[in-house]
């Protein structure tokens, strides 16, 4: 009897021992969860800051490479400056230069033509000499005369200043020029002056038209 009640009093001890560990792991599980959770929490914040701090320091790069390449615009807006005054003092001390020996010319034949005022021809070929000099000047500075007369009027190239009627010449031809127009690189710098032949017929049909 006595073992009997022993071993009934033996029974519950293993079962009270059981319920303390089972509930024990909970709280152990959710430590272990929360745990991981503040440990990828700052891992995340860890991943940020270092993304913050490579964005700074690109940031600052940039900012340097930026202020590199101002500089070097602002410099090379000096030189450009520079180097173009210096381009145009050097070509218009060239054409100055040109240009003297023809100065140099008409100083001559103005003296000729005081000495001898009897040599007529003498002096007009001596300036014919010095026009055609200045034409070869300009020619090297790619400037070329325009031709009007017997040319089809051209709105572009000439400036019509009077019109006439010549029945001997097609309508629109060029029959005079009055000032010679001038080409710089292909491009126009001054039309040149005209008179510009209209046909009586062609102005009574505009004259019609009008009305």
């Amino acid at each position: 009897m006595t073992e009997k009640k022993e071993e009934q009093k033996q029974e519950p001890v293993p079962e009270t021992k059981a319920e303390p560990a089972a509930g024990g792991s909970a709280p152990k599980a959710e430590q272990s969860a929360e745990t991981k959770h503040h440990h990828k929490k700052d891992e995340q914040i860890n991943q940020l800051q270092e993304e913050l701090t490579a964005a700074i320091k690109e940031k600052d790069e940039l900012f340097a490479r930026l202020q590199r390449l101002s500089a070097d615009y602002a410099n090379f807006q000096k030189r450009s400056s520079r180097q173009t005054a210096e381009t145009v003092c050097f070509e218009r001390e060239k054409i100055i230069k040109s240009l003297l020996p023809v100065l140099d010319d008409f100083e001559r034949t103005m003296k000729n033509a005081a000495a001898a005022p009897e040599n007529r021809d003498a002096i007009i070929n001596g300036i014919k000499i010095i026009y055609d000099r200045i034409l070869d000047i300009l020619k090297a500075c790619d400037v070329e005369q325009i031709t009007a007369v017997g040319q089809k009027f051209d709105p572009f190239l000439h400036e019509a200043i009077s019109r006439i009627a010549d029945g001997s010449k097609e309508d629109g031809v060029i029959l005079e020029e009055t000032q010679r127009g001038y080409k710089l690189g292909g491009r126009v710098i001054r039309p040149g002056k005209v008179v510009v032949n209209k046909l009586q017929n062609n102005q009574q049909d505009e004259t019609t038209d009008v009305e």
